[in-house]
């Protein structure tokens, strides 16, 4: 094997780095559980021991049935006050009971395969629910890190604080304020020691500190009796309604939250590059095992169980590869629950306080909140929320429901037309969705513009049934035929088809053939008139273009730019990035030099441009991914390849005279990547679909790979990949084929990409 060359791949080699990273993740996670869980059954008012309980079973009975493989379940911290009100309304035994039936109506959605069909409801609602919980949550539990007991109802906890804060217990709040300080500060710790310290998760290191902290002092603890058999669970007593109510809460708030996390889980394990595509999460099934999982809780004497966020995100963070440390992980519960019962007893209970009281916080995301404002469905939002802490979980939710049908049907009938005359048009502006409803108000309105003027409608709803379509498309082609003109835009001002032959953004076409655009004598090639076409085209885009991005435009100058992706491409004129990606002002951060290069960190100051470049984008813009496009025919390319055939080189292999050959050695690893792989006798990089065509193109796709391994040599980028916050690929495009390939890093095949597929990449 040559120097530097990857060894191939060794399936055993895989298997037994995937079973110490399961290992190493399933203690994170364990150390995590172990807190949370019995903080959990504390506010409820469950034996504590039934959270361990659900912890144990959570790991190894949905670990193995669930769909979801590195999702981690437990004591669902969505279900605290419904748990809370069950205990205190039916007793412990009835509501075990009530968590295994809960567990069955979850097993039969699962085989009615309706999962998908929960997460139909909105976010809002569901974001609203689990913060309503959070800040039932929060109320509740500041009462004990204050030394006193707290009620079911917020209301009454909320009540209470007042005469709480003049007379709390010194000790359990010294205990509860070390709790939370160390929650907050414990991911920000500076330096190698800080780093080395993050190891340990801040839960364990909050309780274990906290612990640390109270001896001495005279605080309730944790108190778990001798483990025995669990007695059977006993049916309520009560109206049935009553416990349908019940059991129906359970199932719709442990499913949610379970199917919500698992799809979060999904997404953060599809930003991980360093190992094969797993298969796509199994709603249903985990569904299915998460009904399982709470039958036998319910069956033991646990808790509700649920997927959750916290837990599931620190197993992908600590690098597990499949289900085997979700397993793992309830069973170190099962053996901490045996062997350590002393160790837990030590634990105050107002640290176990503090630390639900901080997650019942963090579960009013302020991110939810912005996202739903951005998509105007606060007060669904707000009205779940408000809900949820005045009345309960399942009238929280109905509420929240009643408001998205209310705001569902305001949209469709409330729709507002106004027409302003401006300088250079008119404006036409429709706010709300256009039905057959609004369309009287919208030919009147449509009315007021007069003969040969400028119009621009503006939609800014996001559905036109056809009646409204055709009032649009009869209007505009008769105003046209009177000789005006009109625009139609989208919301966002984004420009929108309209409903006749002609578009207001027109599909590209050559530049040297715009009318609009082409010198005074086609054969001219002064300078004088090269200046004259491109100013034709400045003039051609203040004509046409400009208005319709003006306001987006407008919007990114006051709010700055803030790119998704880097794309770094050749210098070629024939690659024009907006035009491959169909993206539009704001959308990639473009650095193009000659041959697509990207040299490495120690090349000295005269690349610092490119390295500059990448810096700012991942450090500054903070953008989630970067490309490397190499094409067809570069020019770079070629000249790499002349190197190759010549000793001389043509001037590239000595110190370089002129900025070009200078520029070019960067590509030279490249090109030994090349060769080595052509003395080895085999192939690096392949096209999917056909073979490569020529060293030109083959040199084009390694010098592609080769940019990607410069781009991991900058340690921002290291950095930011390692944290699972940046993706790398890289893409090919054919320039006579206009197609473009993307490349699979783990096969090192290029595939083409087709029109409206979406692979994952």
């Amino acid at each position: 094997m040559a120097p530097g060359e990857d060894a191939p791949p060794q399936p055993g080699g895989r298997v037994r780095r995937g079973w110490r990273r399961d290992l190493s993740a399933s203690f994170v996670v364990f150390l995590i559980a172990i807190p949370l869980s019995l903080g959990v059954a504390l506010a409820t008012g469950a034996p504590l021991q039934a959270g361990l309980v659900a912890a144990a079973v959570g790991g190894i009975v949905a670990g193995l049935l669930g769909g979801a493989p590195l999702q981690v379940s437990g004591a669902a911290t969505g279900l605290v006050v419904v748990t809370a009100e069950l205990v205190q309304r039916y007793g412990w035994r009835a509501t075990c009971a009530i968590t295994a039936l809960a567990g069955l109506a979850q097993l039969a959605l699962g085989a009615a395969r309706v999962a998908r069909a929960a997460l139909a409801i909105s976010p809002a609602i569901v974001h609203g629910m689990l913060a309503g919980i959070g800040v039932t949550i929060a109320l509740g539990q500041l009462h004990v890190v204050l030394g006193d007991s707290p009620s079911l109802s917020a209301l009454e906890n909320l009540g209470a604080l007042p005469s709480e804060f003049l007379h709390p217990h010194p000790a359990a709040l010294l205990i509860g304020a070390v709790t939370v300080g160390v929650l907050i500060g414990w991911p920000r710790l500076p330096g190698r020691a800080g780093q080395w310290a993050r190891l340990l998760p801040a839960p364990l290191a909050a309780v274990t500190l906290a612990t640390a902290a109270s001896l001495g002092m005279t605080l309730p603890r944790v108190s778990l009796p001798a483990w025995e058999l669990p007695a059977l669970p006993a049916l309520p007593d009560g109206p049935v309604l009553g416990i349908f109510a019940a059991v129906l809460t359970v199932t719709l708030v442990a499913s949610m939250e379970s199917l919500l996390s698992a799809v979060a889980m999904e997404r953060l394990r599809a930003q991980r590059t360093d190992e094969p595509p797993a298969a796509p999460t199994g709603l249903n099934r985990e569904l299915a095992g998460q009904g399982a999982a709470n039958v036998v809780s319910g069956l033991l004497g646990g808790l509700p169980i649920a997927g959750g966020a916290i837990r599931g995100s620190a197993n992908i963070a600590a690098g597990a590869r499949s289900r085997t440390s979700t397993v793992l992980h309830g069973v170190w519960v099962l053996v901490c629950a045996g062997l350590l019962t002393a160790v837990l007893e030590v634990i105050p209970l107002a640290a176990l306080a503090a630390l639900v009281m901080v997650v019942g916080v963090r579960m009013v995301s302020f991110a939810h909140i912005k996202h739903v404002q951005r998509h105007r469905e606060f007060p669904m939002y707000a009205a779940t929320l408000g809900s949820v802490v005045l009345l309960g979980v399942l009238q929280g939710v109905a509420v929240g429901v009643a408001v998205a049908a209310l705001l569902s049907l305001r949209r469709l009938t409330h729709t507002r037309i106004t027409v302003t005359e401006e300088q250079v048009c008119h404006r036409v502006q429709v706010n709300g969705q256009l039905t057959f409803l609004a369309v009287p108000r919208l030919s009147r309105a449509l009315a007021q513009v007069p003969d040969e003027a400028n119009a621009v409608v503006e939609l800014g709803g996001s559905f036109m049934d056809h009646a409204a379509y055709d009032a649009l498309h009869s209007w505009s082609a008769a105003h046209r035929a009177r000789g005006g003109w009109v625009t139609l835009r989208g919301r966002y001002g984004r420009p929108l088809a309209e409903p006749v032959t002609t578009h207001a953004c027109r599909p590209w076409t050559p530049w040297r053939n715009h009318h609009c655009t082409r010198p005074v004598t086609d054969d001219a090639r002064t300078d004088a008139d090269g200046g004259r076409q491109l100013l034709g085209g400045v003039s051609a885009f203040q004509r046409n273009t400009a208005p319709l991005v003006r306001d987006e435009l407008a919007r990114l100058a006051r709010e700055g730019q803030r790119p998704g992706q880097l794309f770094l491409t050749c210098a070629d004129s024939r690659l024009v990035t907006s035009m491959i990606t169909s993206s539009g002002p704001g959308d990639l951060f473009t650095v193009r030099n000659v041959g697509n290069l990207m040299p490495p960190p120690d090349h000295g100051s005269g690349c610092d441009s490119v390295g500059a470049a990448v810096e700012y984008a991942v450090e500054v813009l903070k953008v989630s991914s970067i490309t490397v496009c190499g094409h067809s025919g570069c020019g770079a390319m070629q000249a790499l390849l002349d190197l190759a055939a010549s000793p001389a080189g043509h001037g590239l292999a000595s110190d370089g005279q002129t900025p070009l050959t200078r520029w070019l050695r960067h590509g030279r690893p490249s090109l030994a990547r090349m060769q080595r792989i052509g003395r080895l006798g085999r192939g690096e990089v392949a096209l999917a679909e056909r073979p490569v065509a020529d060293d030109v193109e083959r040199l084009a796709l390694v010098n592609v790979l080769q940019q990607l391994d410069h781009l991991m040599a900058h340690a921002c980028v290291a950095r930011r990949v390692a944290e699972g916050s940046l993706h790398l690929q890289g893409m090919y495009f054919h320039v006579a084929e206009a197609q473009a390939y993307v490349l699979d890093r783990r096969s090192r095949t290029f595939s083409a990409v087709r029109p409206g597929v979406l692979d994952a990449v």
